[in-house]
C-alpha cells in the first residue's frame, strides 16, 4: 500500500491551465476541485461539486471530498479518498464493482434532475399547495378542538 500525500490546496476563481502536483484547486464559481492524479501518473482529475457528484468541506485548513476518487478511465486505475488534505490509498474495485458504481451514479443522476424537471413544468408548484392546504386544513381541526 502506498504512504499517506499530504495536499496543499488553492482556491482560484478558475481552475488553471497547469496544474502543479500535490495542489487541489478548488474553483467555487465553476464548482469544480481538480487536481493531478496523486498516484504520480499525471493525469488531470476532476471532480465536480454537484448533489449528485462530489461534496467539499473547508474546515478553515483543510479540504476533504467525498466520496473516494476512483479513476476507473485512467491506466493507472489509482483509487483513493482525500480527508482533511490528506490522500488515504483505497483498494482496488472489480470491473463489476466499477460497473455497479458507475449505474448507481448514473440513476442518482436521474432521479434528481427529474425531479428538477417536473418542478420546471410546475408539478412542484401544485404539489406544495396541495401540502400547505393540507397543512392548513389539519391546522384547523387542530384548533377548533383545542379548550378555550
Amino acid at each position: 500500500m502506498k504512504q499517506p500525500v499530504v495536499l496543499a490546496h488553492e482556491f482560484v476563481k478558475g481552475i488553471p491551465n497547469e496544474l502543479e502536483e500535490g495542489t487541489l484547486y478548488v474553483s467555487m464559481d465553476y464548482a469544480t476541485v481538480a487536481h493531478k492524479c496523486c498516484c504520480g501518473c499525471g493525469r488531470e482529475v476532476v471532480t465536480p461539486l454537484s448533489p449528485t457528484d462530489w461534496k467539499l468541506i473547508y474546515d478553515g485548513e483543510s479540504i476533504s471530498l467525498s466520496p473516494s476518487v476512483g479513476n476507473w478511465s485512467f491506466e493507472c486505475r489509482s483509487h483513493y479518498w482525500i480527508d482533511r488534505s490528506t490522500v488515504t490509498w483505497a483498494g482496488q474495485l472489480s470491473k463489476d464493482r466499477i460497473e455497479t458504481g458507475r449505474a448507481y451514479d448514473r440513476k442518482a443522476k436521474k432521479r434528481h434532475y427529474a425531479g428538477a424537471d417536473w418542478a420546471r413544468q410546475g408539478a412542484l408548484g401544485r404539489a406544495r399547495d396541495a401540502s400547505r392546504r393540507g397543512f392548513w386544513s389539519w391546522l384547523c381541526k387542530l384548533w377548533s378542538r383545542w379548550p378555550n
